[in-house]
């Protein structure tokens, strides 16, 4: 008569080790669950990460471009004429343009009494009203520059923080270029601008009448029309500079943010190989458990052999325990993974993004690990004649 296993028999008894030796079963599926967690982790967090910055480049916008001083071909370093910042608004698809100049003979410290050199770090810039509009910013509180010849700034967001400025009223001042400016707002932060960020802003006029600005801007920022920013940037060059254009300095601030998306990516496939490699050591522990189950149950194999249990019995018996155990390891890594991710989501103020395919990937690459690393037992166990074994035990 010819020996039958049903489908609906092959679970229990090829979970009967793994419910035996709960122990070696719970230790052995961590090391799956570990390397699931931490692929499922990595994969989660580089999405959510990445989905946040996208957005974040999305809402400042791409069509930002900057213009500043360059160096000549010696080295020399050249200002932008005065001129650049209405001959670059004449260019077609340029939308706003706001010039900038940076006093450095000028700093902004929050008494008189502060040794001259230690600001913090921080600048001073003339500006206009244009500022704001074209790098798309707005106020933390207080109101911006207007053209007047007042000693008025508007502090950027990290400066105010420098300066120990939270909240400021009417006679709030600092000391600025060794005369007392008057606090009239501060800024919210400007990812495209962090140099404004550091800076105290104060007007072309307060700053050609009292802080010798010559006329000359540092740095013009441009919008361009969305569907034309490279056709600009081409010609902000010459339209700045006509007499030495290969020394300005043409940028895109989201270019760093992009950067920062690559970044982003990059170390994300760095995690991903390490947790490859914990899930690596996991199928090896599997495989571990699964040889030294088939030394230490010899007695059965003989017995069920004796009994008429063909070899793909027994094979199979030893490879749905080795799937059974990937399986209930990738399912917990999948979860754990997922807990992570959700975590640092919440924690970063991220939307929680993971990828379905590292979700049911997760528990596929568990499957195939386990069946890798228990095949090799499951056919040591099927070569095994019941003589021999039952001899062994």
């Amino acid at each position: 008569m010819k020996s039958t296993m049903r489908v609906a028999d092959l679970l229990p008894v090829g979970t009967l080790g793994l419910r035996s030796r709960r122990l070696r079963t719970t230790l052995s599926g961590l090391g799956v669950a570990i390397g699931i967690a931490s692929l499922v982790a990595v994969l989660g967090v580089t999405r959510s990460s990445e989905s946040q910055l996208l957005a974040q480049i999305d809402r400042l916008g791409t069509n930002l471009l900057t213009v500043a001083d360059g160096q000549t071909l010696d080295g020399a370093e050249t200002e932008l004429p005065a001129t650049a910042g209405p001959m670059i608004g004449h260019l077609p698809n340029v939308l706003r343009v706001a010039p900038t100049a940076q006093l450095v003979s000028a700093g902004v410290y929050r008494s008189d009494r502060v040794p001259a050199g230690q600001g913090g770090g921080l600048a001073v810039r003339a500006c206009d009203s244009t500022l704001l509009t074209t790098l798309d910013g707005s106020l933390l509180a207080g109101r911006f520059l207007d053209s007047g010849r007042y000693p008025v700034t508007v502090l950027g967001h990290d400066a105010a923080r420098t300066l120990g400025i939270g909240h400021f009223d009417a006679g709030t001042r600092v000391w600025l270029g060794g005369h007392w400016f008057t606090v009239a707002g501060i800024l919210n932060p400007l990812p495209l601008a962090p140099e404004i960020d550091r800076s105290a802003l104060v007007s072309f006029a307060a700053a050609s009448g009292l802080l010798g600005y010559d006329g000359h801007p540092s740095r013009i920022y441009v919008r361009a029309d969305q569907d034309h920013v490279t056709d600009v940037a081409a010609l902000l060059a010459a339209a700045a500079n006509p007499a030495a254009p290969t020394a300005v300095g043409v940028s895109r601030p989201s270019d760093a943010l992009t950067a920062r998306v690559a970044v982003t990516r990059t170390s994300g496939a760095l995690f991903l190989g390490l947790g490859g490699i914990a899930l690596l050591v996991g199928a090896i522990g599997i495989a571990n458990v699964m040889v030294i189950s088939v030394l230490e149950r010899r007695s059965e194999i003989g017995l069920r052999r004796a009994l008429g249990a063909a070899r793909s019995h027994v094979a199979a018996q030893f490879l749905t325990e080795s799937l059974v155990l990937s399986f209930l390891g990738g399912t917990a890594g999948v979860l754990l993974g997922a807990a992570v991710t959700a975590g640092m989501a919440y924690a970063r103020g991220w939307a929680v993004l993971i990828p379905g395919f590292a979700l049911w990937g997760g528990i596929g690459v568990a499957l195939v690990a386990g069946a890798l690393a228990g095949l090799y037992p499951a056919l040591r166990a099927a070569r095994l004649s019941p003589t021999d074994a039952l001899r062994a035990a």
